[in-house]
Parts: structure tokens; C-alpha cells; sequence
């Protein structure tokens, strides 16, 4: 925003484009892996909450936290090396990439309760309001954008 006074321009420092909060953090596939990821993620939600005011009530934090475990544990699960959890956010928006390296892109199975196992990206689609699969150079990523305004 810039407000003008007799002539002058007042620059207020509004009118300056913000970047989103971004994190990531690589994981070997070691046992208690998945554990550190939910850790990391609580984290960088508690800085959306200091540095961009966000607005995340205990539902939505626990959505992203799930999101965060079904896909790094089918990164591990399904890939053969190391897992990147990169983590984008603001005060509306969070979105969750996991890149492995399995070019392999995941399937979603259709709707059976009496399945058991293989539920994960089903899950995700249901918490998210946006998902993604693309293969990359090494492998793919997996992104899921959550809202954090309630929409």
C-alpha cells in the first residue's frame, strides 16, 4: 500500500510480496523416521502460527499432521532410499510434497471398508483440497495443499 501526501509518495511497506514459510527436511528411511517427520511438521505448523498469524484449530492441525504420516509412511514404505518432506505455508494455505525416490506413482484404489492396508492416499484426498503425483529426475513427489481458513 502507498499513500500519497501533497506529492509524495509514502511507501508503508504493505505493498512488499511476503514469500511463504518453507521448510524441508530429509529422512534416510530409518526406523523412527516417520516419528521425526510428524515432529518436524508440528513445528513448522507452530511457526505458521507465530510468523503468518495463522489460524489452525486442533482439527487442522491434526488433518495436516495426518497427511504429513501418509505420505512420508508411503515413501518409506515403497521407495528404495532416502525421503524429502518439504512443507509450504501461509495463513490460508499448507501444502505437503514428499519426494522419494520410486518412479512408481502410488494408486488409489477404490472406496472398501473392508480392505485392509492401502487406505493412505485415500485418506490424503479426503483432508486435501488439492493432490498431485509427478514423476521428477530421481523418482516423484507426492503434493497435498490443505486449507487453513476453513475452506
Amino acid at each position: 500500500m502507498t499513500y500519497h501526501l501533497d506529492g509524495a509518495v509514502i511507501p508503508t511497506g504493505f505493498d512488499v510480496p511476503v514469500e511463504p514459510l518453507r521448510r524441508a527436511a530429509h529422512f534416510t528411511g530409518e526406523p523412527g523416521c516417520i516419528a521425526e517427520a510428524r515432529a518436524f511438521a508440528a513445528v513448522f505448523l507452530e511457526q505458521l502460527r507465530t510468523e503468518w498469524c495463522a489460524t489452525i484449530d486442533e482439527r487442522t492441525d491434526g488433518a495436516a499432521l495426518l497427511v504429513v504420516s501418509e505420505l512420508v509412511t508411503n515413501a518409506d514404505r515403497y521407495s528404495n532410499g532416502p525421503y524429502i518432506l518439504e512443507l509450504e505455508g501461509t495463513d490460508t494455505s499448507l501444502t505437503v510434497a514428499v519426494y522419494d525416490s520410486s518412479a512408481t506413482l502410488p494408486r488409489v484404489f477404490p472406496r472398501d471398508p473392508r480392505r485392509v492396508g492401502r487406505h493412505g492416499l485415500e485418506i490424503v484426498r479426503a483432508l486435501a483440497r488439492d493432490i498431485s503425483v509427478e514423476r521428477v529426475p530421481v523418482g516423484k513427489r507426492v503434493r497435498a495443499v490443505l486449507s487453513l481458513d476453513g475452506g
